[in-house]
């Protein structure tokens, strides 16, 4: 794959540390689209058949509620779906039934929150990559001033300095999208845990009961 003429002088500006970010930066949309479509698989903006299920329970139907769960894969419905079959097992108490029902949910928000480490490393790493290219490409301006010495041109002082921050702006760039979804992401995943947490009480609380 050959890069555009203008991208190429670009990154070639701001030295190795540039390709690096520019690296990071393809990273961090391809870990974007992947938890956008991984948070869509686990029904992270859908809730309606749970919510209609868990009514049905609530209602005394246990029958009904389980019937409209089955087979769907949103982490809501699964995750109601496998209360509800704990709690009406008879081989488990309430706290057996509980505490199985915890470990199910446990998995589940394990499951939604991977990739987050890696977009809270970029966002960290992207802006200190930068300052490093553009401390390295101070160092290499100030060594050409002093080479210079009296001959010093102030225009050629002021291109170096222009490219060594771009490698500060570049991680900018970077890091701050990365941070953006970072913390949008995380919201989604703890309103999905409020969520399995107030379906797995209404299961236990209300609706019908197993093996007490």
């Amino acid at each position: 794959m050959t890069l555009p003429p203008d991208l190429a002088e670009f990154l070639s500006r701001g030295g190795p540390t540039l390709w690096l970010i520019a690296a990071l930066s393809v990273l961090t949309l391809a870990l974007v689209l992947w938890k956008l479509w991984r948070l869509l698989l686990a029904g992270a903006w859908s809730g309606a058949a749970t919510e209609t299920a868990l009514r049905a329970w609530e209602a005394g139907n246990p029958d009904a509620a389980l019937a409209s769960l089955s087979g769907r894969r949103s982490i809501r419905a699964r995750l109601a779906f496998h209360a509800m079959t704990t709690r009406l097992d008879p081989a488990l108490d309430e706290a057996q039934a509980r505490e199985e029902t915890a470990r199910f949910a446990r998995a589940g928000l394990a499951e939604t929150r991977q990739g987050l480490r890696a977009l809270e490393l970029i966002s960290t790493i992207a802006p200190l990559l930068g300052l490093l290219g553009t401390v390295l490409g101070m160092i290499g301006a100030f060594q050409a001033l002093q080479e210079a010495g009296s001959r010093a041109d102030p225009a050629a002082l002021a291109g170096g300095i222009w490219e060594a921050l771009l490698t500060t702006a570049a991680g900018m760039a970077v890091a701050i999208p990365a941070g953006v979804a970072l913390v949008w992401f995380e919201s989604l995943c703890d309103r999905l845990q409020a969520d399995l947490e107030d379906a797995a009480t209404r299961v236990f609380v209300r609706g019908p009961k197993g093996g007490d």
